[in-house]
């Protein structure tokens, strides 16, 4: 069978079998890139162009038993590498850039975590990241797939404050459940994750956000090696104004 993979593989320095492989849990012997007339021998591209954002597909054949259908991936992908991840050191203004690209006119997903945080005190419950980590991270974990499930349709970018990825690394730090055993064989994010770096000068605690600076820098850490280890490009904002900010981030997804 023939899979249409969107994204970039590679830039992690995977190759695109090793890519497709994670992707979809199969073994590297499974996959194997094809070319027009010529199987096994390079690759054919080609680029989804019209209103919505470029989709690169690339081709490649797998084999063995119990592969998702050609059909379900090409409806999974088409969709799913317009997601994108806003992550990053907590407090240093994610959720402010998600408000100016709601404001542009994108589909926007807000943080999870605030959201759990506010059910959990107006219900005195525990799942709450400074009582109960794992909890809370399941939690995250439950209402990130939700999300994902609600905008399966969107067109153009949807931008996710943290989500996902961010829960499942927050479920490895506190049961030590693996982020690749959390995401299992669930559809990648665009291939870029936007991450705001550490800045002391605008970091707040709040009723939200009861820990220090310390130790959002240590998640901040644990995000950027997650990532990497799954082979996403870790794009660092600058440290700017919110427009400017928005205006960097488009213009890094205008290629693709």
């Amino acid at each position: 069978m023939a899979f249409f993979c969107c994204g970039r593989a590679g830039h992690g320095g995977e190759t695109h079998e090793t890519f497709i492989a994670q992707l979809i849990g199969v073994t590297t012997t499974q996959v194997t890139v094809c070319a027009d007339g010529a199987p096994n021998k390079g690759r054919r591209q080609t680029a989804l162009t019209g209103a919505r954002p470029a989709c690169t597909l690339q081709t490649l054949r797998l084999t063995g038993p119990g592969l998702p259908s050609e059909k379900e991936i090409m409806m999974q992908n088409d969709t799913y590498c317009r997601n994108v991840i806003l992550s990053g050191c907590s407090g240093g203004g994610k959720s402010t850039l998600l408000a100016e690209l709601e404001r542009r006119g994108f589909e926007t997903v807000p943080e999870p975590g605030r959201r759990i945080v506010a059910e959990e005190l107006q219900a005195e419950g525990r799942a709450l990241p400074w009582v109960n980590l794992e909890a809370f991270a399941r939690r995250a974990i439950d209402m990130s797939f939700r999300d994902r499930e609600r905008l399966n349709s969107a067109e153009g970018w949807v931008f996710f404050d943290r989500g996902l990825i961010d829960a499942a690394v927050a479920l490895e730090y506190a049961a030590g459940v693996a982020v690749t055993d959390t995401l299992g064989k669930t559809s990648r994010f665009h291939f870029q994750v936007f991450l705001t770096p550490p800045w002391p000068e605008i970091y707040a605690i709040d009723a939200d956000r009861q820990h220090g600076l310390d130790e959002a820098v240590g998640e901040y850490q644990r995000l950027l090696d997650a990532c990497g280890q799954l082979g996403y490009e870790k794009i660092i904002l600058p440290k700017t104004d919110v427009g400017k900010r928005a205006d960097f981030v488009l213009d890094r997804l205008s290629g693709h």
